[in-house]
């Protein structure tokens, strides 16, 4: 019988009692704990990314709950399970409808946090002042060994504001004289863990606490959050070729294509081994569906992400390789200068590919979920479909039912507002490309862009699950010289021994108005 995957908790505590998997990480965590000359830690990583499982993690560890490690790393390692004191804040999912609901709420997880240490919280006194005076108390009663701050998501009171700057600038300022006291009390604290999404530099941790160990880059914990190809094997594989079985495929087939969908993100300059989402691994085996599809991407966009892009627009870019980008943009600086590079980077939509000291970061989409999911995201942007959560699988369903005419109606609204990241009148050739490839890789086609053949390149390849679709781009010519281009050099020729059926299309658009003026299709 399969050992559970634990689908409902990030609370280590249960998922030791009840015996779900948990992939041991317990190791890295002990060499952070002994660390020499370091006490205050801070990880940034996507969301969904096993941090509040770390936190529930340390706060067992420092809690003294030998009985819940039994035959984990740390354990095996030597570790001495002392008691300590532990303060632990969370401060997602918080009501920042109004900066008084968000006081009255902060207040309240606040005054939470000191009770379960048997702190009174006093109301009289503001948050800030209150966790300084908790931590007074507690050194106090552990005899002077140290108080462990452990504290989860400290970022998403800001993020979640940041449709309105003024806002998010006061809930900034709150947060910051409440972190503030670890500055004060440094020379009290055994151990701190901070984790967050967004790394907002202007926060009074950052700049008053000098000797504040930012791990989010280090090779040290590249692969503390997320699974390796090892984890997958040592804890995953009879869940796998479960799953294999139940798509119909061979295990070792279903190990490229689930690669393909959720490995890939690269968390540090100095380790290339990449790591797969912990909370797709979970949610794919655990449910064992006869397809692979979306799973951390349909739990939501980042709040600062969203919120960012209610009132900018997204920039034209190649987010499939994106060159020469500085470490500077992992931080935010500035809440009214934001980069949106940043905040994809930071959501998890970006990952590192390369880095070169000569030649800075090569950023990308990590997987085909996050592919889908980022594309899908910037069609409805670029359309001004932003509402319509159904407009890329929209254009999908059209295709693949036959209705072309309607298809090209919805393909059109792509290039309705061209260019949409530039004021020039004239569109360089490959935006055109770029669009279709954004809005079919959003529809959830299989897209190769310059599909070299024997005699050229096709513009674009579309592939569902019994269907292709090639694809000829004109500007300033006609739909019908596109697929007599499209036969003539045999971009089709290739699909023509399958059992897809394939489908030719042809595009040609105004070079005055960039709109799609003219369409055609016809099957091989």
């Amino acid at each position: 019988m399969l050992q559970p995957i634990c689908l409902d908790t990030y609370d280590f505590p249960t998922m030791r009692r009840e015996g779900t998997i948990y992939v041991d990480k317990t190791s890295p965590l002990h060499t952070l704990i002994r660390r020499p000359g370091a006490r205050l830690f801070f990880v940034s990583r996507p969301r969904r990314f096993g941090k509040s499982l770390m936190i529930s993690t340390l706060d067992a560890i420092f809690r003294g709950r030998r009985e819940l490690f039994e035959g984990l790393a740390i354990a095996k390692e030597g570790y001495g399970f002392e008691p300590y004191p532990v303060l632990r804040f969370s401060f997602g999912t918080m009501d920042v409808l109004t900066v008084e609901t968000f006081e009255k709420e902060f207040k309240a997880r606040v005054a939470d946090s000191l009770r379960e240490e048997g702190i009174a919280y006093d109301p009289a006194q503001a948050p800030g002042t209150n966790f300084g005076r908790a931590i007074d108390a507690l050194y106090e009663r552990g005899g002077g060994r140290g108080v462990v701050v452990l504290i989860d998501e400290y970022d998403a009171p800001v993020s979640r504001a940041l449709a309105d700057l003024g806002k998010a600038e006061t809930i900034r300022e709150i947060l910051s004289a409440f972190y503030g006291q670890l500055k004060e009390k440094v020379g009290k604290i055994r151990f701190m863990m901070m984790t967050g999404v967004t790394k907002f530099t202007q926060l009074s941790v950052f700049s008053a606490l000098n000797n504040l160990v930012d791990l989010t880059l280090s090779a040290e914990t590249a692969t503390m959050l997320g699974y390796t190809e090892e984890d997958l094997t040592r804890y995953f594989e009879g869940h796998m070729r479960a799953h294999a079985e139940v798509m119909g495929v061979t295990y070792e087939a279903y190990r490229e294509e689930f690669e393909r969908w959720y490995d890939g993100y690269r968390f540090s300059p100095d380790e290339e081994k990449r790591v797969y989402n912990p909370y797709a691994v979970a949610r794919v085996l655990g449910e064992k569906r006869k397809w692979f599809t979306g799973t951390w991407t349909q739990t939501g966009q980042p709040s600062a992400l969203r919120n960012f892009f209610r009132n900018h627009q997204i920039p034209e870019l190649d987010y499939e390789c994106l060159t020469g980008q500085d470490e500077t943009l992992f931080d935010t600086y500035d809440l009214r200068d934001l980069s949106p590079v940043t905040l994809l980077y930071q959501g998890g939509y970006l990952t590192i590919k390369d880095y070169d000291p000569d030649l800075a970061y090569t950023l990308g989409v990590p997987n085909e979920e996050v592919r889908q999911s980022l594309n899908a995201f910037i069609a409805r942007q670029v359309a001004r479909q932003e509402d319509d959560a159904n407009f890329p699988n929209r254009v999908r369903i059209l295709l693949n039912s036959g209705d072309f005419a309607a298809a090209f109606e919805a393909i059109a609204a792509i290039y309705a507002h061209l260019p949409y990241g530039a004021k020039e009148g004239r569109v360089p050739e490959a935006s055109y490309q770029r669009s279709l490839f954004i809005l079919l890789t959003g529809a959830g086609l299989r897209v190769v862009a310059e599909d070299t053949q024997s005699a050229g390149r096709a513009d674009i390849v579309a592939r569902s699950t019994n269907r292709v679709y090639v694809f000829e781009l004109k500007v300033g010519g006609t739909a019908r010289e596109a697929i007599a281009q499209i036969r003539a050099r045999g971009y089709a020729e290739p699909y023509r021994a399958g059992a897809e059926a394939v489908f030719l299309f042809g595009l040609a658009f105004d070079h005055a108005t960039h709109r799609l003026a003219d369409t055609a299709a016809e099957p091989l």
